[in-house]
Order: structure tokens, then sequence, then C-alpha cells
């Protein structure tokens, strides 16, 4: 249960998503849901992470995924202060779907 429900409905959308069983299900729901250009951003961010994770610098992470620096630099922040991009990338990696520790 979550601590905390921000708009009405939200906890209802999370459930959804965790519903979903298979890459294909959360594809399909998510193109139904966001435009290309959403889901783009929302990949390039995760894209963003993996790489800050894996040790890569600004400029490495920008030339390899076109992010701006003002993207990178929230990510980063993310990865540090927040907890979902941290708990995303471990449950990855404990899934054996990242390459580095």
């Amino acid at each position: 249960m979550l601590e905390e429900v921000r708009h009405p409905g939200e906890e209802l959308f999370y459930e959804a998503v965790l519903s979903l069983e298979t890459p294909e299900q959360c594809r399909l729901f998510f193109e139904d849901l966001c435009t290309i250009k959403e889901l783009q951003a929302m990949t390039q961010r995760l894209r963003v992470a993996c790489l800050l994770d894996g040790g890569s610098n600004y400029n490495e992470v920008s030339e390899a995924t076109g992010a701006s620096s003002a993207t990178i630099s929230r990510v980063n922040r993310c990865l540090h202060y927040g907890g979902g991009y941290r708990k995303a990338l471990e449950s990855l990696k404990k899934a054996g779907k990242l390459d580095h520790e």
C-alpha cells in the first residue's frame, strides 16, 4: 500500500502497472497511455540512469543517449537522493537484465 497518494487514481494506476505480467503487456499499456515522445523521454531517462550507475560521466552519457545536461543532472540527483531509479536498477541487476554491478 502506498503511504501517500498525491492524485486521485494514482494508486490504481500503480496497481495497474504492477498487474501487467510481460514486457509486451507493458508496451501495449504504455503505448496506449503515452505519446511516442513521452515514451522516448522515459526510456532515455532510464538509459541515463543505467549509464550513470555504471560509472559513465556526463559527456559519455550525453553522447550515448542524446540527453541534455539538465536531464542527466536530474536523473543523477534522483539516483543519489530519490529511491525509484535505484530500486529499479537493483531489481534489473538481480534479474540479470543489466550487465554492470
